[in-house]
């Protein structure tokens, strides 16, 4: 059997040397031409072949070939180059469980997809389970964490599932330090440090997950030159043996869908598994009352009851995620207890959703790479005095491969009465496009004075990677 790994910008190299190190004759395809030189002597110790698609037809036999959900190319484009040869596809989030088969058999794993608040999932999934040590993979980087001691693995490090594989290595090193043994240099015994772990993916799940959580399709944006969806590509969680669903997203995207294990949830749709009793929004602390029945669970149970949580909550997006937290947490048969404390000790992320004080002034703020339309109409909805608030919207290009719609931002904008501030080059984009007249500061860090100079509380939307943003 031949492997083809196409596309090395996206974890294409992480694939296929683990391939190659577990004996498999490997070739790679850059599609992208975005190879760097270290890479590229690392894949040549392990006789990874860099070819051209034209190669193929000097090949015979078996061939596997792994692409992103996302590739441009589609299957039919891949054979013409050789109909006789006898192709397999597989996604890398595919190849990944592949690697992956032998690890993990006795932690607890979750993965978690969706167009909006994975990262927020994951990073209150991790205060529930904080006692389990978790290893985390996500938007904000790799992670571990032992005895409530943060380890920062590596801060940037994407979301793609080949990174799945780099997390779980770089714990693996951290866990086997090298000892200095008079006869030599040997490997310490395998103390594994974590006994849980999550991961965020941005198009879909591996499929190792114990559950897999779809947070929402709140935009079905287009993928691979428009050839598929962001719905389509997320359909991949699926592949987990219990899924946790929004449920309006299940029913309009994955109503044909046959699966054993598949727990909805939901704000106001009774016929979810779990859905909402009553809310007490609150820019600090949340209250919310949750209903939940027939939830089938990692063990065989069905478990039915009711559970009242306080979390960081101060919008209807946001107890969204808590919903399917709550949900996903069940489906792996932690107690209510666990699910109450861990949810109190969420603040929020630095990096996505946050708040804090300057004086007697309140500012949120929502720094996200994806950043979008609906999710702009959220944060804002969630304000309830909106005169006290500058409400500031902008951001950078370049940082996802999901794109904002400007026209459709501008429109929304131009409809509501609001203290509305533009800020960086998205911004500025937007301002050309919309019809009423906004203040526009370039220079995002003026924003922040000139709220605390006119008084004003802030609610700060910046598509941007925090990284970018955080030497206010």
């Amino acid at each position: 059997m031949h492997y083809l790994v196409i596309d090395l910008t996206h974890g294409g190299v992480k694939i296929a040397v683990s391939l190659a190190k577990k004996g498999k004759t490997v070739s790679a395809y850059d599609i992208y031409n975005t190879l760097k030189p270290a890479d590229r002597e690392m894949m040549g110790i392990h006789d990874i072949d860099i070819i051209g698609l034209d190669d193929l037809a000097n090949l015979k036999g078996d061939i596997t070939v792994i692409c992103p959900i996302h590739c441009p190319l589609d299957e039919d484009e891949i054979v013409k180059f050789n109909p006789d040869l006898n192709y397999t596809f597989k996604t890398h989030h595919e190849a990944i469980s592949d690697i992956l088969s032998d690890w993990g058999k006795d932690i607890l794993k979750i993965e978690v997809t969706g167009v909006k608040g994975k990262t927020s999932c994951v990073f209150m999934l991790k205060e529930i389970l904080i006692d389990e040590n978790p290893l985390i993979l996500s938007s904000l980087g790799a992670r571990l964490y032992e005895n409530d001691k943060e380890f920062i693995l590596k801060k940037d490090i994407s979301i793609t599932p080949a990174n799945i594989k780099e997390t779980i290595d770089l714990a693996y090193k951290i866990a086997n330090p090298i000892c200095e043994i008079a006869d030599g240099t040997v490997e310490s015994p395998n103390h594994r440090k974590y006994s849980s772990a999550i991961f965020e993916s941005s198009l879909g799940c591996c499929g190792i997950g114990d559950v897999g959580l779809l947070t929402n399709i709140v935009e079905n944006y287009p993928i691979a030159k428009n050839k598929s969806t962001a719905a389509e590509a997320k359909k991949q969680v699926f592949r987990c043996p219990v899924v946790v669903c929004n449920k309006e997203s299940l029913d309009e995207h994955y109503c044909d869908v046959t699966h054993p294990k598949v727990n909805s949830f939901s704000l106001n749709d009774d016929a979810s598994n779990l859905h909402v009793r009553n809310v007490n929004y609150s820019i600090d602390l949340t209250e919310i009352e949750i209903e939940y029945h027939d939830v089938k669970t990692i063990s065989g149970e069905i478990l039915n009851g009711e559970i009242t949580v306080k979390t960081f909550a101060p919008g209807p997006h946001h107890v969204l995620n808590v919903l399917g937290v709550i949900l996903t947490a069940l489906s792996l048969n932690i107690n209510h207890e666990k699910i109450i404390n861990g949810l109190a000790n969420f603040k929020g992320i630095t990096g996505r959703t946050n708040k804090r004080s300057n004086g007697d002034l309140t500012i949120i703020e929502e720094i996200n790479p994806g950043i979008n339309t609906e999710a702009i109409k959220q944060s804002i909805e969630m304000i309830e005095n909106i005169d006290d608030y500058y409400i500031s919207i902008g951001g950078d290009y370049g940082i996802t491969c999901e794109e904002i719609d400007e026209d459709k931002v501008s429109n929304y904008l131009d409809e509501i009465d609001c203290n509305i501030i533009l800020t960086g080059d998205v911004g500025y984009s937007i301002l050309n496009k919309m019809s009423k007249k906004v203040p526009y500061i370039k220079n995002y860090n003026q924003v922040y004075d000139m709220a605390l100079k006119d008084n004003k509380n802030l609610l700060f939307i910046y598509r941007s990677n925090y990284s970018k943003v955080s030497q206010r």
